[in-house]
Formats: C-alpha cells, sequence, structure tokens
C-alpha cells in the first residue's frame, strides 16, 4: 500500500512490480487489511526536515494514521505488526555509552517524538491475537532505486564523487548509528519468521553496535574511499544537537537469525561504483527527484498535492 509520492523518483533500472494498493494511510480501512496475516509499517513522513514542515501533518500521518492502520489490521485478523520506529527517539543521547532500548528519550523533532508515541499507542493495542514489534532503525544509508539523497552518508559520497569535498554542514562532533537499507530489510524479514512470543511487544535498534561512527569519522571514512577528495566545513558549521550511539545487542541475542552483512566502508564503496555507473550528477542528488522535501515542495508547487500531501486529481 503506497500513496506514490516517489514512484518516479528512480535511479537505474525500476524495481520489479509488486502487487500493490494506491491507498493513503491515514485512509485505510478494515477492507484494505483483509486477508492480511502481518504488517510490515514503513510509512511515515521520514526525515527531520519534512517532518518540521508541518508538525501537526508529521503526527496526523505518522501518529494518527499509523494507530488507525494498525487498529485496521488487528480487526481483520493480522496478527503481527513489525512498525519502522527510528533511533531518532533517542535524540540528544542522555548518556556517553551506547544506548540500549530501556534508555530514556529525548527528541528534538517531531519527527522523533511521533515515533515515541507511535510505539506507545501500538503498545496498548498489545494483546494475546496482535503482536506489535518495534524496529528503532540506526541512520540509513544505501543505494537503492528510489535513492535518497538526504542521507548523510548518501550525501556525503556524492559530493565527494562531484565536487572533490565531503563537505559536512556540521562540525562532525555528534555520534549517529548507521545502517544499510539492506540489512533493515533483512530485519525485518527475520522478524516475521521468527516465534512470536521471543519477540512479542518488545522494541530493538537496528543495526550493529560497531557500527555507530562520529560524523567527522564518516567523512574521513567517504575521503579514504573516494580518490582527490578531502573534508570540508561548511560556512558556519557548528555541533548537531542530535548525538547518540545505541547498542544493538539485544537483536543479536533475540533473534540470531539476523545477519547483518554490512559495513559503512562497504557500504561506501557500494554508493560511489552505483552513482559512477548510473553517471548521477551533484544536480540530480540536490535535486527533487532524489531529496523528499524538495520533492513534496515540488509536487505542491506544481498543484499535484495539497497542503495536507494529498494528491490534486487533474
Amino acid at each position: 500500500m503506497d500513496t506514490g509520492l516517489y514512484a518516479d523518483c528512480l535511479i537505474g533500472p525500476p524495481p520489479a512490480p509488486v502487487e500493490s494498493l494506491r491507498v493513503d494511510l491515514r485512509d485505510v480501512t478494515v477492507d484494505d487489511c483483509s486477508g492480511v496475516d502481518a504488517v510490515i509499517h514503513l510509512a511515515a513522513l521520514c526525515n527531520d526536515p519534512l517532518g518540521n514542515l508541518n508538525p501537526d501533518l508529521t503526527y496526523n500521518v505518522n501518529l494518527h494514521a499509523t494507530l488507525r492502520l494498525a487498529e485496521a489490521a488487528k480487526a481483520a485478523g493480522a496478527t503481527r505488526f513489525l512498525f519502522s520506529s527510528s533511533c531518532s527517539l533517542y535524540g540528544k543521547g542522555l548518556d556517553d555509552a551506547p544506548l540500549a532500548e530501556d534508555a530514556g528519550f529525548n527528541p528534538i523533532t517531531p519527527y522523533g517524538t511521533s515515533k515515541i508515541e507511535s510505539e506507545q499507542g501500538l503498545l496498548a493495542l498489545a494483546d494475546d491475537s496482535f503482536s506489535p514489534v518495534f524496529l528503532r532503525n540506526a541512520t540509513a544509508y544505501g543505494f537503492s532505486p528510489r535513492l535518497r539523497g538526504d542521507l548523510v552518508v548518501n550525501d556525503l559520497v556524492g559530493h565527494a564523487l562531484r565536487t572533490g569535498e565531503v563537505r559536512l554542514q556540521s562540525d562532525g562532533s555528534a555520534w549517529r548509528p548507521l545502517v544499510h537499507v539492506e540489512d533493515i530489510c533483512a530485519a525485518f524479514l527475520a522478524m516475521l519468521a521468527v516465534p512470536r512470543e521471543r519477540i512479542h511487544a518488545r522494541a530493538y535498534n537496528v543495526g550493529q553496535t560497531g557500527e555507530n561512527y562520529l560524523i567527522r569519522q564518516v567523512a574521513e571514512l567517504v575521503a579514504e574511499v573516494v580518490p582527490g577528495s578531502r573534508v570540508t566545513f561548511a560556512a558556519g558549521a557548528a555541533a548537531d544537537l542530535r548525538n547518540y550511539r545505541v547498542s544493538c545487542d539485544l537483536i543479536a541475542a533475540d533473534v540470531p537469525e539476523f545477519r547483518p552483512a554490512w559495513t559503512l566502508r562497504k557500504g561506501i564503496e557500494q554508493l560511489v561504483e552505483a552513482y559512477t555507473r548510473y553517471e548521477l550528477r551533484l544536480d540530480d542528488l540536490m535535486g527533487s527527484a532524489h531529496q523528499r522535501l524538495k520533492r513534496i515542495n515540488a509536487l505542491r508547487t506544481a498543484g499535484r498535492l495539497s497542503d495536507e500531501l494529498r494528491w490534486i486529481e487533474p
């Protein structure tokens, strides 16, 4: 089920088509969930700048529509609900040590807050017949057919390749856990397969404990991989308030079927190869095809989306 905001934002060959419903998450019904035994819920206004565009709209989509979907799925007989949460709910970390799933929340954006309240609302629906699980993904990166250029690793690699500068917008002093998009997929698939009692109503940080990095370390590694590039800082670069490390020991212990396959260096090498193969230009990476907020604004300017981010049919 997808409303299709980014359907034609492609690089390289399109992915294989799948049977789908073009339905806005806010309009989902019990009938839409008929015959479904498990839900993988990924839909959201999906990064902090986009979430900040209209906080009320962010809560309507990320929180209220999430609970509407869960209630519809439960009423239709679905037994497992895998929720794509985020480590951004930790916000500005309250501890220097890697944060486990029982750490306190300190969100600094509507996006982070919406994930916390969604988890709490879903937890209230948990019972013997309905089993929600919360996958708190680390910061994603990696190549995909609908590439996101507004992710830190994807952005830094593009600038390194096309300008020779690994350009940091912050001072690089913040910690961030990182996870490849394919490892996120692998985590969801593993959660579908394990016995429900092992993971029922639990939260998991998704990634690897060893894949926490200072942003400046990310930049330095990009410069190592991309020949001739160097780390630079934007004018006025300051500390990023989003600053946290996470422990992924719990998912490793509870779900050994999940075996992450990617490291940051390997992911950077993949991006370099893909950007080169598809001749990705910097203007493309930074344009509306690969920047989520720019895409939304372009559709609104063209009169195709309303202020509520609903399609305006011609």
